[in-house]
């Protein structure tokens, strides 16, 4: 028995395909505005995992390229300052091998331990230097200013050398930082030190060695015409520059390791960047042209359904 094909079956099927076309239509034109080929879950339900994979390690990488330009201002900054540290310690040096000779009047030596005393002024302005409010040399201590000008020094002779005790230990120690290292983390795994102590540089406060108690002392010795003490005081003038040449050289290769890890995130970036747009970004012109095939579609099927219901009951008694 064949299936009589009424007036209303007609009508329902020209619906549905008008009503299949305007959504496939619409679905092109979300595409196509989004630049995205997954509006939901449902659309590619193993491509969106990857994509939220990737969205997850590009927000991480994000963070760690954020800290890695903050470990490096941090460790330029530090190498500049240690630079004018690095001049004041030779300066030091000139006017203390100058002032040993054994050819100086009082006067000149008098005028040495002047600029040594404004040498000492400037270290400790430079163990007081601060980035973005922060006291560079204090360890984890940033917010807490490490040395003074009464209290870097440690309590002296007057032949400028360490004062000590009945026991033989340093009567009066001078100031020291905090020794707590500032530890940001550049990458899955990697942390990395940014900061150098006030100790690592000037030395501890009972050292001998102490840039601020051997500059003090040096003064105190010039002042008093002590050149024998000065010498004295010269071999730990040297001792404390071979250390903080060592540290100098600890911040250029930590500098140089996070120009590295930098180069390493970018390239991540772009990689991750890359995959997340294969997974994610819409083929524009494909979608155009599927775009313009649905309009032209959609078009026919108006067409053609105006051709089909045309016919009215008027029509009839017609």
């Amino acid at each position: 028995m064949s299936l009589r094909v009424t007036q209303s079956m007609v009508q329902s099927q020209l619906l549905r395909n008008i009503s299949s076309n305007m959504k496939r239509m619409a679905y092109n034109q979300d595409v196509l505005s989004s630049n995205s080929k997954i509006l939901k879950p449902s659309d590619d339900p193993v491509g969106i995992t990857y994509a939220l994979r990737y969205r997850s390690e590009l927000a991480l990488n994000d963070q760690y390229k954020k800290n890695v330009d903050m470990a490096k201002s941090m460790l330029d900054h530090t190498d500049s300052v240690m630079e004018q540290i690095n001049s004041l310690i030779q300066r030091a040096n000139e006017l203390t091998v100058q002032g040993t000779n054994g050819t100086n009047t009082q006067t000149s030596l008098d005028a040495i331990a002047q600029e040594m005393g404004q040498l000492y002024e400037q270290a400790v302005t430079l163990g007081n230097d601060q980035l973005n409010g922060k006291y560079i040399f204090n360890g984890q201590k940033t917010d807490q200013k490490p040395y003074s000008s009464s209290g870097a020094a440690a309590a002296l002779n007057p032949n400028g050398q360490i004062a000590l005790n009945g026991s033989g230990s340093v009567a009066t120690p001078g100031e020291s930082s905090d020794d707590q290292s500032v530890l940001y983390q550049l990458s899955d795994g990697v942390t990395l030190p940014v900061n150098v102590t006030g100790q690592d540089v000037f030395g501890g406060g009972s050292d001998t060695d102490n840039l601020f108690t051997v500059l003090k002392g040096l003064q105190t010795a010039f002042a008093n015409g002590d050149q024998a003490s000065a010498g004295t005081l010269l071999g730990s003038l040297q001792s404390r520059f071979n250390k903080f040449q060592d540290v100098r050289s600890e911040v250029g290769a930590r500098s140089n390791r996070i120009d590295l890890i930098d180069s390493r995130l970018q390239a991540l970036n772009q990689n991750l960047t890359a995959m997340d747009s294969s997974v994610e970004d819409a083929d524009i012109g494909s979608v155009i042209i599927k775009l313009k095939s649905d309009q032209n579609v959609y078009q026919a099927s108006l067409s053609a359904g105006a051709k089909i219901i045309q016919p009215s009951l008027i029509d009839y008694l017609h």
